[in-house]
């Protein structure tokens, strides 16, 4: 088994070392009949202490249910310390003082509430704009359309070609307590919907950036937001708000008051997450499923692996899950076979959805991207575009663009003690598939891979290829990383090409590239400019792995330099360059920080771009920025 280390990236070893930090393990405190016991009654016991008394035999694995040790950064300290003083783990802290359970979810969560930047968030005024959510919604989705075209029409963008080379800084607003932003922004009327690291999510007025209401979610919020559209005829319909939290929580709020309606959960696996964003079609709302698990299999003592991913359907109006479908049929089961640290192993595994869903309501299915597995033998389901049928969850076809695909964390550390024998190469689909009807009234499903190819599926023929083609050297950041555009008979593809470990050799393409939807022609690619110093490589990189939007005549794209550029759509000239990777002043009056640009994608309405910057993860760039522009900054 090779075993690839990423010495080069000496952020995302940083970054690595961190997250292992919540498994270090010390000696049990000493028995109660201890001389050592009554100084202990009188001093506090340290974080160590704790876990290894209240928490290690669950969240070690010794629990299946219980998420392991090495996720906890991911599930951040606010959502920890929520959780021991009146969440899920409050009787087994009840031993604990306040000051413990603070000082245990600080050791797990990886940083300090102290230390972390609280904003204030500036609230709306009595007098300001009221809300207005009965407007048409144009981009009150992730995708903006139900088939993922990320086009905005020109009278719902609010902006002209023309217009966009004046674009300046209307108003910036701070996320508190974050060092990321990816819950990509939606607008509904006159207001901006988004979640937040901390779990917070907000509506704020598209105009002015005050905060209209804000809810908090038991976990952090990396989706986007969906919103529901005003029923037409009916005036006393209530616009729903559809999001999903880190841990597998699904929730509706009303969208003009922010009160919770209804919570739901995936129950499925101790490690199952939400990243991808919800999708709402009629009266069903469709969730991906994705896990943390590929970063618990970096324990070596960690049992590796059994999530199975997949897509659940709940009822929009009081969150009953309809059905749910796994993208692995098969239950894993025991391999006989143990690790080398004598931890069993199970298979199948993997196979996550991470990104968003398609809709096509013609065919009656959705459409889900797959990530790689986890284990070994490797699924014939990972690295696909997946049907599932609309009413029933089954599958009706599987398109996989790369077989034999299976990886996870153990395979950068943890002496590879879980890497499965394929040692990846992780070539998923993250980005979910966009379905286009031609000018010639043919459809066509694009979907773009972090392999840096791109596929034109026939969805009447089963998922059929019809054309592909290589737009870069793929690697574990892309390739196509998190989304496309697509207006008329053209797609827009963004290429990240980082190659963090050296394993992909050959000529690097980051940029933006416009292909032919229908043969696969190249019509244009703009390189992305080099303007990273060497001080600031890697975290610093040209890369485009965020999702791209387009309006007529322009699209939007944002990279892990920080820049978010607006490009010719019939040319690919850049026609304004505007870096977000710095200070700025916020609608709080306090200064907060942009970054890398990652995950979500901008969008515009209302004469407005808005675009989160800041992504601390993976060796990036950290910040905490919604940005709003205009032109003029007006």
């Amino acid at each position: 088994m090779s075993r690839y280390k990423p010495l080069s990236h000496k952020i995302l070893v940083l970054l690595i070392i961190l997250l292992l930090s919540a498994c270090e393990r010390s000696s049990p405190p000493p028995p109660a009949d201890s001389p050592e016991t009554e100084s202990m009654a009188v001093q506090q016991r340290s974080p160590v202490e704790n876990y290894q008394q209240y928490c290690a035999a669950c969240h070690e694995g010794g629990v299946p249910k219980a998420p392991h040790s090495i996720v906890f950064q991911m599930i951040g300290t606010e959502a920890l310390l929520k959780s021991m003083v009146d969440g899920v783990m409050a009787l087994q802290a009840e031993a604990m003082t306040g000051d413990e359970k603070l000082q245990l979810a600080e050791h797990l969560g990886g940083s300090s509430l102290e230390s972390v930047s609280t904003l204030p968030v500036v609230s709306c005024e009595a007098d300001d704009s009221p809300s207005d959510i009965a407007q048409v919604q144009g981009v009150a989705d992730w995708g903006i359309t139900p088939e993922n075209t990320r086009f905005i029409p020109a009278a719902t963008a609010g902006l002209e070609a023309s217009d966009v080379p004046q674009l300046g800084l209307k108003w910036v607003f701070a996320y508190p307590g974050a060092t990321r932003a990816r819950s990509q922004p939606v607008v509904a009327g006159n207001t901006v919907y988004m979640g937040s690291q901390d779990g917070t999510v907000f509506a704020l007025d598209i105009d002015s950036g005050c905060a209209r209401w804000n809810f908090r979610a038991d976990a952090e919020v990396r989706s986007g937001v969906t919103i529901e559209s005003a029923r037409p005829g009916d005036s006393e319909s209530r616009p729903q708000a559809y999001f999903g939290d880190f841990i597998g929580n699904v929730y509706a709020l009303d969208a003009g008051s922010g009160t919770l309606l209804w919570k739901s959960s995936l129950e499925d696996h101790h490690n199952v997450t939400i990243t991808g964003s919800p999708k709402l079609h009629k009266d069903v709302l469709y969730v991906p499923m994705s896990s943390s698990e590929w970063a618990s299999a970096a324990d070596p003592a960690y049992e590796c692996c059994t999530f199975r991913g997949g897509v659940a359907a709940f009822d929009r109006t009081d969150g009953r899950m309809l059905w749910k479908s796994h993208t692995i049929l098969q239950q894993p089961e025991l391999t006989g076979k143990q690790n080398n640290q004598g931890a069993a192993t199970w298979a199948p595994a993997g196979a996550p959805v991470w990104g968003s869903l398609t809709i096509d309501e013609k065919r009656n299915v959705l459409y889900a991207p797959t990530g790689q597995g986890y284990t070994s033998p490797a699924v014939k389901t990972s690295d696909s575009i997946i049907a599932f049928n609309l009413e029933s969850g089954s599958i009706e076809w599987v398109y996989q663009a790369t077989q034999g695909d299976a990886w996870n964390m153990s395979c950068f550390i943890g002496e590879a003690a879980n890497c499965p024998e394929e040692d990846g190469p992780d070539f998923d689909f993250g980005a979910p598939p966009v379905l286009l009807t031609l000018s010639n009234g043919r459809d066509i499903l694009l979907a773009g891979q972090k392999s840096g190819f791109v596929h034109a599926l026939d969805p009447s023929r089963q998922g059929a290829l019809i054309w592909k083609k290589r737009i870069g050297l793929g690697g574990f950041a892309g390739g196509v990383h998190w989304g496309m555009a697509a207006h008329d008979d053209t797609l827009y593809a963004p290429n990240a090409d980082t190659n963090f470990i050296n394993k992909w050799h050959g000529e690097r393409t980051p940029g933006l590239y416009a292909l032919k939807a229908e043969t696969g022609e190249q019509i244009w690619f703009t390189p992305a400019p080099e303007v990273c110093t060497e001080e600031e490589k890697p975290a610093c990189d040209p890369g485009l792995s965020a999702s791209v939007s387009a309006i007529p005549g322009v699209v939007f794209a944002g990279g892990f330099d920080g820049r978010l550029r607006a490009y010719d759509s019939a040319t690919g000239a850049i026609i304004w360059d505007f870096n977000t990777a710095r200070e700025f002043n916020t609608l709080s009056g306090e200064i907060a920080r942009g970054g890398s640009i990652e995950s979500d994608g901008p969008v515009v309405a209302n004469g407005i771009v808005l675009v989160n910057s800041g992504y601390l993860f993976g060796g990036r760039m950290g910040g905490n920025v919604l940005l709003a522009f205009s032109v003029d900054g007006k």
